[in-house]
């Protein structure tokens, strides 16, 4: 019996998990496809083609409404390299950055290639997936970081002086690796960030939300999260911007429900922290 029980409980903690992935992407797609139409707008400038409400539901972004965006892309190709990376571990050739930069080099064929090529065999099932060959705007850093065959590193990174914030926006299913270490999950996911977002602002940004989002698949709450997030980056050289961001996102929350006003004055120029505090 005892056994019988210890099976239930691991098939309920099993599809428990399984609902937070889900959630996970879901919750990134939706939220991309929520706030394409508005990509580089100010607030004035959304009530202005919105209401004073501004947008409460999805608009049309790329020519349909509820388009995938190349965050939402690059967040699909982060899950397609930690399948590859997990299936490698038992091989002896195991080294995660690695297949992450394979993974964001199929993506990069999306975005230049009019569908998939059978002639790649390793490319798997997701990037012979045609509706994803869809170029979406995506940004400079991306293309340029992943535009010829080498991976950036921490040591040589590509775009050192890049701090956007889409290395960070493509690195919550870092965080779904729920079995591993918080600090390993924050080095892979700021490793993996190096490789287009040379910027400590921008990889740490990556690594410290990466970090958020592994506290919560964990059941931690909220606070703790950005708590442990926290703790984490203090160690870091140049973790003070993320970490100030962060912090001044906590005063907002404590202050009350913040405005669009306060989310727009944290979203700052648009960096990679200023995106995590929002």
């Amino acid at each position: 019996m005892g056994a019988n029980a210890g099976a239930v409980w691991g098939r309920v903690e099993q599809q428990d998990f399984r609902s937070r992935v889900r959630g996970t992407l879901l919750g990134a797609a939706v939220g991309d496809a929520l706030g394409a139409p508005l990509d580089g707008l100010s607030l004035e400038e959304i009530r202005a083609a919105y209401g004073p409400e501004g947008l409460t539901d999805l608009a049309s972004a790329y020519g349909r409404r509820g388009a995938i965006t190349d965050l939402t892309q690059l967040t699909l190709f982060t899950v397609d390299g930690l399948i590859r990376a997990q299936v490698r571990r038992d091989t002896g050739a195991w080294h995660p950055p690695t297949d992450l930069h394979r993974a964001y080099l199929r993506w990069a064929a999306t975005q230049r290639d009019w569908g998939p090529d059978e002639r790649r065999k390793d490319d798997g099932w997701l990037a012979r997936e045609e509706w994803l060959y869809a170029r979406r705007d995506p940004s400079r850093a991306c293309l340029l970081g992943l535009g010829d065959g080498t991976m950036g590193t921490l040591d040589a990174p590509k775009n050192p002086g890049e701090a956007g914030p889409e290395a960070a926006a493509r690195s919550a299913p870092f965080g779904l690796l729920v079995g591993w270490e918080a600090q390993l999950v924050a080095q892979l996911a700021v490793e993996c960030a190096a490789q287009t977002h040379g910027h400590p602002t921008a990889y740490l940004t990556a690594g410290a939300y990466a970090v958020v989002v592994h506290a919560l698949a964990r059941g931690e709450s909220l606070d703790a999260a950005v708590q442990q997030a926290l703790v984490l980056l203090a160690a870091r050289p140049g973790h003070e911007p993320v970490s100030v961001a962060l912090q001044r996102a906590l005063g907002a929350v404590r202050q009350g429900m913040p405005s669009p006003a306060r989310v727009e004055e944290l979203a700052g120029d648009g960096t990679a922290e200023g995106a995590f505090a929002v």
